[in-house]
Parts: structure tokens; sequence; C-alpha cells
């Protein structure tokens, strides 16, 4: 539960080992990004190393103070709990953290306040809110973790320190995903390319037997695309509608094969390609294919990405889709 155990985000990590040091810690934080970016793990390491009894910038995973933070247990790192799912309404702000952040800390030098979801606050709560940042006791420290830190009054994001969390380099999470996870490296090309610098997503996909589902059926379609006769058309679509929930993925992944595609074709680079165990197919595809195909093919899975966002018929966007990779 260490600093150094958080793949990437060195400038966060930065920021608040400075701050320990320097006795500059700020009395409320904004970690700002995407889910599973990794928001909630340095709010954890954040508040454990300024609990921690050794006083260090990392928390010591030793003292007593520490065990209780890794196990979420510490009296003066609280959670803010919310019923309902899509708001965190103003009795919950009032009623945790507002009538309790008087009380000293039971323990620690601190008392911190970690808010995930934190753009879930209607306006009532954040109002709320606003008057604990703007008065808040020498002790206190909120910590809000949010996937858009727009969603914020103003007011609360001038009296908050706001890091936002960046992309990870896709180097350094293909390596972590091979030594921690042990998954061989064409599994992990195709999680990494995926997760788009985000490591938990990363992580997610490597452990997730849908998406190797998923990226089974899209490998299938493609490989017996050119065979299948209008009559087929939509028995396949059918198969397709399996994967309705996560459709944008599948989409993903044809754009992913398809850049592989053109990608091979302009460089007979193996080396660059995502999908680098099926190579095979990538070539008989690219020798095949003109350039300009495969431009038509992206686009129209651009168009049915937009087309499907729009609520156009299901059955009606996918049917334009796969005659245009046929056709092409």
């Amino acid at each position: 539960m260490v600093f150094q155990d958080i793949i990437g985000h060195e400038q966060i990590i930065e920021h608040f080992q400075n701050a320990i040091l320097h006795n500059k810690v700020s009395h409320a934080y904004i970690l700002n990004g995407p889910d599973l970016s990794g928001k909630m793990m340095l709010a954890e390491r954040f508040a454990a190393a300024l609990q921690c009894e050794n006083q260090g910038a990392n928390p010591c995973m030793s003292c007593h103070s520490c065990k209780q933070a890794s196990s979420r247990n510490h009296p003066d790192i609280l959670y803010l709990q919310h019923e309902k799912p899509q708001t965190i309404s103003v009795d919950d702000v009032r009623s945790q953290i507002n009538n309790s952040i008087a009380i000293k800390p039971y323990y620690g030098p601190y008392k911190i306040y970690i808010v995930d979801e934190a753009e879930k606050m209607n306006q009532q709560a954040q109002n709320a809110l606003l008057k604990t940042i703007e008065e808040p006791p020498s002790y206190g420290i909120l910590i809000l973790l949010t996937t858009n830190a727009d969603a914020f009054l103003p007011t609360i994001l001038s009296r908050c320190i706001t890091l936002n969390l960046k992309m990870v380099p896709d180097k350094k999470i293909l390596d972590y995903l091979m030594k921690v996870y042990q998954i061989p490296d064409y599994q992990a090309e195709v999680c990494t390319s995926f997760a788009q610098g985000n490591v938990g997503k990363a992580i997610q996909l490597a452990e997730n037997e849908d998406f190797n589902e998923l990226k089974n059926s899209v490998l299938q379609l493609i490989k017996r695309i050119k065979d299948i006769e209008l009559y087929e058309m939509m028995e396949a679509i059918k198969q397709i509608a399996n994967f309705k929930l996560q459709i944008q993925d599948y989409f993903d992944l044809l754009m992913v094969w398809y850049r592989d595609v053109l990608l091979f074709k302009a460089t007979a680079d193996i080396n660059s390609l995502i999908f680098k165990d099926e190579v095979y197919d990538i070539k008989k595809q690219a020798s095949k294919s003109s350039y300009s195909g495969i431009e038509t093919i992206l686009k129209a899975l651009e168009k049915a990405k937009l087309r499907l966002n729009a609520n156009v018929n299901f059955e009606l966007v996918m049917e334009l889709l796969l005659l245009t990779m046929k056709e092409n």
C-alpha cells in the first residue's frame, strides 16, 4: 500500500509527498480522472501516509495506523456513503461530514474524508460541503474523487487543489500486465490498447473472461465476413446482439483489427500490430484489401457508433456495417 505500488501518476505522487515533507498539505483536494484510473488508490495512499506514525512521505505499512488504513478500519479516514446510486444528497454531506468534522481525530493527526463519485453531489450537497471547505478545522482534509470536475460549483473548484490523472504510457501497462498477471504478450497488447492509458481498465480486461469471449466473437466474424451470404446476414446480426451491452467495445475491437490491417499493408511491420497472434489472417486481409476499402470500413465503424448513440435501429445499423465490411 505504498506509493511505489501505483503504476504511473508520478507527478501527483510527487505533489502529495512534497506536501507531506514540507508540511504544506491542503485542506481540500480534487482527484479528477476516468473510472478505474487509480483515484481511490492515490487517495488511500495519501491518507495512510498522512496518518502514518513514522511521519514519512510513504506509509510504512507496519505501524498500527497503517494497518488500520490498509483494512479501511482507521477511525480518522472516513468514506462517504450514499444510498441513492445516482445522487449524493445534502443529507449525506451534512450527516457524514459537516456534523462530525468538528469532532477532533480519535487517533491520527488528521481527520480525512474521502468522497468517491463526488460528481454525484447535487447543488444543495455542494453548497453544504462548501461551508466546510471554507472554514475547515486545522486537522480536516477532504479528498473528492470524480470523473468530471466540471460538475462542481466554481466556488468549490476555487477552494480545492485539482489534480488531473493523466494517461499511463502503454509500455508501463504492458510490462505490468505481463509481470504481475503473467498473461501472454499478445493478450496484454490487446488489453493495453483498449485501456487507453487506464491501468485499472487494463487489469479489468485482463481478468475478464467476457472480454475474451467478445474478442473471439469479433475475430470469428471478421474471418468469415466475406463468405457470409446475404440471407445469412440476419443470423450474424443476432449473434452480435448477444454483445449489445458491450457494443462499443465490439466496435473498438473491429477498429483495432482494421487499423492493424492498414498498418501492415503500409509498413509490413509485424512488431507494431496489436493482434500479433493473428498475423497470418492480417497478412491475408492486407493482401486482398485496398487502402480505400479499409478506410471505408473504418469510417463506417465511426458512423455506426454515432448512429447507435443517436438510437438508430440496432439491426439496421449492423446490417449496413456488415455489408460495408463484406464489400470492402
